[in-house]
Parts: C-alpha cells; structure tokens; sequence
C-alpha cells in the first residue's frame, strides 16, 4: 500500500500540492460540503486547527458534490462558504470524488487502509481520516463525529 505522502492533490485555487509537504505533521483529511446539515462543522475543524497548528496539526478540506449535491458550487463560491461563512483558514482543495471509479487515490488509498463500516465506502460528508506524522492512517471519523470529539485522539497523534 502507498504511503500518505506520495500522493498529491490541486488545491482550491488550481496548484498541485504535494502531501508529502505535510511529512512530520498529523494530518486531518476531510471531505467536505457547503451546503450538508454538516456543513457548521468547519467551525469546529477550524478550532482544532488553530488549537493545535502549533503542535503539528493541520486539517485539510477536500469538498466532494456526491452526496445528496450538496457542494454544486464553483471553486470560488467554496472558498467564499468557508472563508467567510467559516473563517476557515486550513489548507483546501479542489473539488473531488470520494467514490466510484473517479475516486481520487488519495481517499481509494485512505479508504483501503481504514475501511469503515461500509467496507471502504464513503458514508457521507464530513468523512474524516487521522493520519500520523510518518503518513500511517491512525483512525477514521464517522460524519456525525463533531470535531470536538475528535480531540483526545488527535492529542494522542501529536504527541506519539
């Protein structure tokens, strides 16, 4: 199986990021929505990301319109949603696919190595993925899961 950091994914604004730019760090991967019933979780997401940045921590925002269509916007209109609705300021990407043979490789390879209950599907928005510092998956977030419950592990990530 590869490792985290081999991939690379475009960010909101259209430039190839390397994930290994995020070697040494605990990596939160997320599949976002701008318009889900769980959209009020960026909020929290950008708490633990400015809790912890400091620590190693940094979430990053992968919007995804597979679900129910609920992120039919533009790259502009998500950055609006999350900047100004949010005031997220973590690292976000360019809008994907989670699922299906359009999957991007870096959710088929997060999904391979911490399958969930739907056997390496996606359920739904607001997916998350922990991954440690050495780009090893160390657990995966249920969408209802509010970031704030996410805490102890994320602690635990940053300081093994």
């Amino acid at each position: 199986m590869s490792n985290f950091h081999q991939h690379t994914a475009t960010s909101l604004g259209g430039q190839p990021v390397p994930m290994a730019d995020y070697a040494g760090k605990v990596v939160l991967v997320v599949n976002t929505a701008s318009h889900c019933g769980f959209t009020p979780q960026y909020a929290g997401l950008e708490t633990l990301y400015q809790k912890y940045a400091t620590r190693g921590l940094v979430v990053l925002g992968f919007p995804c319109n597979q679900f129910g269509k609920q992120e039919p916007g533009s790259a502009d209109d998500i950055a609006q949603t999350c900047h100004i609705n949010y005031g997220v300021s973590f690292p976000m990407f360019a809008k994907i696919e989670v699922n299906g043979a359009a999957a991007h490789p870096l959710f088929r390879y997060l999904k391979k190595a911490l399958p969930g209950v739907l056997g390496g599907r996606i359920k739904w928005n607001f997916t998350k993925f922990l991954v440690g510092r050495d780009g090893k998956p160390i657990k995966r977030f249920a969408p209802f899961t509010k970031p704030e419950k996410m805490e102890t592990a994320i602690v635990a990530a940053l300081e093994s």
